[in-house]
């Protein structure tokens, strides 16, 4: 009996001391895991996932009341400026051609880009950077166009019949240097035209004549001019060595006006001369279009009708030929592609130009018409003119392309032989 109690006591020992001993071992087995994962948390917070005994990171977001400004990314457009070179003998001696800027090679095929290979001419560079200079002249416009002007005086002598014009000198006047030009004067009475002019001089911008024209009136049985029925036309021309000889600018009044321009200093401007009416050989349109920030004229060559002529009976291929001019000097030339078997060709196409501001007021587009007879013969069938020193739609077009900057402005033209 005391036997069997003393083995169950040991049984009963043994049992519980196992379990704690399991329970112990447990409770060691866990410390050493949570121990790990406490380590493995610290050295890599990235890796830890949130879990009963790790908890959530809080972030703390502090509010600002200060608006937000947006930051444009916008880049400063890119300013072309064409490449320098030689043009006409005025562009030579312009007045900020010495004003020149040793930019680099690199910074100048940077600035045209754009530029087209085919143009020969352009203008001096200017003080500022090509890319980023501004423009400081202000563009022409129609009415700071300045027209060649001429001062003179005009006595009557009524003993002798005469009257005498006094000219004094002119201002304002543009051509190229060399050239010569006089001043001409024509009385019209009565059917009856008398002509008279001063000596030739050397042409510049301002020409002092100091000379008289003297005209014979017929003043018999009249007491004053203000019954004659005439009128007074002066003229100023401009010859070449090739005897040649352009007007330049013409005013006109009426004899029955000159009492009241007697002993008087008068300033007339001289307008440009009205074309000589000719017959039409048809019409062509055309589009202009100025580019001030980079200095472009655009010229498109949309179509043409009416045209007139006997040169088209054989073969029809027609083109426009444009030439730009400064003055009297040839700058560019361009022309079309060729339209075959058509009497109202269209071509839509634009021609860029090169032309500074500046430069407006003293250039001029001259477009023929041209149809291929043959291969290698070109025959003229009508052309145009535009620009400040012509008249007609030719000066109507680019005063409204002056005005309208930017704008295509389009209009018919007739084609004269």
């Amino acid at each position: 009996m005391l036997v069997s109690a003393t083995a169950l006591l040991g049984a009963t020992l043994g049992t519980v001391s196992g379990v704690l001993t399991l329970c112990g071992l447990s409770l060691l087995c866990k410390s050493c895991k949570k121990g790990k994962l406490e380590r493995g948390d610290e050295t890599d917070p990235e890796k830890a996932k949130p879990s009963i005994l790790h908890t959530l990171t809080q972030f703390s977001v502090q509010k600002c009341t200060e608006p937000i400004q947006p930051q444009a990314s916008l880049k400063f457009p890119r300013i072309y400026r064409p490449k320098p070179s030689v043009t006409s003998q005025e562009v030579i001696n312009y007045k900020e051609h010495g004003a020149t800027n040793d930019t680099s090679a690199a910074e100048l095929d940077t600035c045209n880009q754009a530029t087209e290979r085919e143009e020969v001419f352009s203008l001096p560079r200017q003080d500022e950077t090509p890319c980023t200079s501004e423009q400081t002249g202000a563009m022409t416009t129609s009415s700071s166009i300045l027209y060649p002007k001429l001062h003179f005086s005009i006595s009557l002598h009524k003993e002798n019949g005469e009257l005498h014009i006094s000219i004094v000198e002119a201002e304002n006047i543009s051509v190229e240097s060399g050239c010569e030009g006089y001043i001409s004067g024509c009385v019209s009475v009565s059917e009856e035209q008398k002509h008279a002019h001063t000596a030739v001089h050397k042409l510049a911008a301002h020409v002092q004549w100091g000379e008289e024209l003297v005209f014979a009136l017929p003043m018999e049985g009249t007491e004053d001019t203000d019954s004659l029925d005439g009128e007074v036309a002066l003229s100023l021309h401009c010859c070449d060595r090739f005897s040649h000889n352009s007007t330049l600018g013409t005013m006109r009044f009426k004899l029955a006006d000159i009492s009241m321009m007697l002993d008087a200093d008068c300033w007339v401007d001289l307008q440009p001369p009205k074309q000589e009416v000719a017959s039409s050989a048809g019409e062509l349109l055309l589009s202009l279009s100025y580019l001030p920030a980079a200095n472009r004229l655009g010229v498109v060559v949309m179509k043409a009708r009416g045209l007139q002529s006997d040169k088209l009976k054989d073969n029809i291929d027609l083109s426009v030929k444009l030439t730009l001019k400064h003055l009297n000097a040839k700058l560019k030339k361009k022309q079309t592609r060729r339209v075959k078997h058509k009497m109202n060709p269209v071509w839509n196409e634009m021609m860029m130009l090169e032309l500074p501001s500046e430069l407006l007021a003293k250039s001029s587009v001259e477009l023929e018409v041209l149809n291929l007879a043959s291969p290698g013969t070109l025959l003229p069938l009508g052309r145009c003119m535009l620009g400040l020193h012509t008249s007609g739609t030719g000066l109507q077009h680019w005063k409204q392309m002056l005005d309208n900057p930017r704008k295509q402005i389009a209009m018919w033209h007739p084609l004269y032989t």
